[in-house]
């Protein structure tokens, strides 16, 4: 066998840039550690530290241990008597990025629990627990801190317990200051109560809940824009930094629609995503049906109409990226509307009744906004 002699010279940049070889900075004689290479177990271990308070306070009396095991413990509550699980995992997406640039890390957390938790509670599942995953280059304690407490909050505002996740610190696959996150949800519904838009039938109404902005989607369309508009991100947009109205979090409906379910019958739930009204509202419609909402009925947050107006962005083109104001779609019989408006409203919840569905001609698309 011919021994190639080029085969180190080939993967010497990979070595430089994972941080594992350091020849102005190691002699090649000495003992090599982890931290040479890139890797800070102290760090590690200081993290874990700082964020056991954080996520003892979302513990729930289901949870049968605590983190730093190798795997988390949770027994079914016995208020099920036909548990059907119901898991959903996530990112933030290219949100982070405008994280990063703007250096606020203290919300993201509450994102990464939204995008899941809101996604398994349309079927009606209540969120039981949560773990999350923060990948980075280097570990920046006080960063990583930010983030995780982000997590336990979403976690607590949700009513699941953060009972365990992973940090990796993985030199040279991420930028310094850059990291990536994903989370997994797990809930349950009773068997019998699952919510899967079998229902809906013309007549029924389409109830619209305000979103806190952007979300967590569409945001690889919001950096375009800002790099176009080169806007101050200090500056006031009504009433706050646009830095702020920008990086709002995610809302998370679980409370409110966990009420709302057990108070009256709901016949279908969707979270408004990537691919906006337009793509995600006809998820839970059979294909006979239309959902044709009006947007006159809402009132859309003016970070919207400014980035339409920034980008130039044409209306259907904003109805498919963005939520557009409307974060999560109910929809109930007719004579559940008044109902379901009180009690949305009284929860805390900004509420319009936005549509109705109808029977659709083949011809047609399953969602309208006019």
């Amino acid at each position: 066998m011919v021994n190639d002699g080029g085969g180190y010279d080939k993967i010497r940049p990979l070595l430089r840039d994972a941080q594992l070889y350091h020849e102005a900075d190691i002699p090649l004689t000495s003992p090599l550690t982890y931290r040479d290479a890139g890797v800070d177990i102290d760090a590690g271990d200081s993290l874990v530290e700082r964020i056991k308070p954080f996520a003892r306070r979302t513990l729930r009396p289901e949870v049968m241990a605590g983190i730093g095991g190798f795997g988390a413990l949770f027994e079914i509550s016995k208020k099920f008597r036909e548990p059907v699980l119901v898991s959903g995992t996530d990112g933030v997406g290219t949100k982070l990025k405008l994280a990063f640039q703007l250096n606020r890390h203290d919300t993201v957390g509450i994102d990464l629990v939204a995008m899941s938790v809101n996604d398994i509670l349309v079927q009606g599942a209540e969120p039981l627990f949560f773990l999350d995953y923060f990948a980075c280059g280097r570990l920046d304690v006080e960063i990583a801190a930010s983030v995780i407490q982000g997590i336990a909050k979403g976690c607590e505002l949700a009513g699941c317990a953060l009972i365990g996740g992973e940090t990796a610190e993985m030199p040279g696959m991420y930028p310094d200051g850059e990291y990536d996150l994903a989370g997994f949800a797990v809930g349950a519904v009773e068997k019998s109560k699952i919510i899967d838009g079998r229902s809906i039938a013309p007549g029924d109404v389409v109830i619209g809940l305000a979103s806190s902005g952007a979300h967590s989607n569409g945001y690889s369309l919001v950096r375009k824009i800002l790099e176009r508009a080169r806007p101050d991100m200090a500056a006031d947009f009504d009433g706050r930094p646009l830095a702020e109205a920008v990086m709002a979090p995610t809302r998370i409906y679980v409370k409110p629609l966990l009420a709302l379910i057990e108070a009256l019958p709901v016949k279908g739930l969707a979270h408004i995503t990537g691919g906006g009204l337009l793509d995600n509202v006809p998820r839970i419609l059979g294909e006979s049906l239309l959902a044709t909402l009006d947007s006159s009925a809402w009132m859309r947050p003016k970070l919207f109409d400014w980035l339409q107006q920034e980008g130039q962005v044409a209306d259907a083109e904003m109805h498919r990226v963005f939520n557009c104001g409307i974060g999560m779609v109910v929809v109930v019989a007719p004579t559940h509307e008044a109902q379901a408006l009180q009690l949305l409203r009284a929860a805390g919840e900004t509420a319009w009744s936005i549509g109705r569905i109808s029977r659709r001609e083949p011809d047609q698309l399953q969602t309208i906004v006019i």
